[in-house]
């Protein structure tokens, strides 16, 4: 099993951890972030890397040579799908993605990897406690997920948190066959709406993974989900770098 972590972007809101370093390196008790993923993942047993980078990207080449690196050079002008797209080469084979932003725990991974459906996505059923203290990241701005017939049927931030299961968290698995119908659908979308508004993103290059995933749904792609309550935070603000600080174990 491959893991592609998905670490192109900045982000500003993160200032001033990430002025010199990418988003990843922020650190929570002493550790990067980006530790913390590997070490969910090598407990595990998943230790094949592929880093999209972009801002920073030889900050992380210098400290993890052993990864395998796509580099996201337009990066400070898409978003996470098209970041995600440019490791598309290595997606012949079964993968996790997950954004490089989010703290999780092994236990997390250690659910989602039984899983014997072509997609599954991870969702945090207690998401709604994290909020509570996130004033600068409201629920409004979380990619949420609703479920219907243990399937999810919609995935996105316009979704009304009281209709919500869950939150997605940035992490998703796929077979091989499922990571086939990704690309596929990632190719006929940029076909049709390359240059042109795509949902919710003003152009298609700057879509969210979210994006492309509703896309699928209403196309007849079937998203199992795989739940957690807790064992994850976004660190997405120095606020919930703050938090972060106090709360994860």
């Amino acid at each position: 099993m491959r893991a592609i972590i998905i670490g192109a972007g900045r982000g500003i809101r993160l200032m001033p951890s990430t002025a010199n370093a990418p988003k990843c390196f922020a650190e929570v008790q002493g550790n990067r972030i980006l530790d913390r993923t590997l070490d969910a993942f090598a407990d595990n047993g998943i230790d094949d890397i592929c880093f999209i980078g972009g801002y920073q990207i030889d900050c992380v080449r210098e400290a993890y040579p052993h990864f395998t690196f796509r580099h996201n050079d337009d990066w400070e002008n898409n978003n996470i799908l098209a970041s995600l797209m440019y490791a598309e080469d290595l997606m012949d084979e079964p993968f996790i993605c997950t954004y490089s932003d989010v703290l999780f725990t092994a236990d997390v991974i250690s659910k989602l990897l039984p899983v014997t459906d072509d997609i599954a996505v991870v969702v945090d059923t207690a998401w709604l406690d994290r909020y509570a203290h996130r004033t600068e990241h409201p629920p409004d701005d979380a990619e949420k997920v609703v479920i219907g017939n243990g399937a999810v049927t919609r995935v996105g931030r316009g979704v009304e948190p009281k209709e919500a299961h869950g939150e997605y968290i940035g992490i998703a698995k796929f077979s091989a066959t499922g990571a086939a119908e990704l690309r596929r659908h990632y190719q006929r979308c940029r076909a049709a709406h390359a240059g042109r508004s795509f949902r919710e993103a003003t152009v298609f290059k700057k879509a969210y993974l979210i994006h492309l995933f509703q896309d699928m749904i209403e196309a007849g792609v079937h998203f199992a989900h795989v739940d957690t309550a807790g064992g994850y935070m976004e660190i997405d603000t120095q606020q919930d770098l703050d938090i972060a600080q106090e709360q994860w174990t």
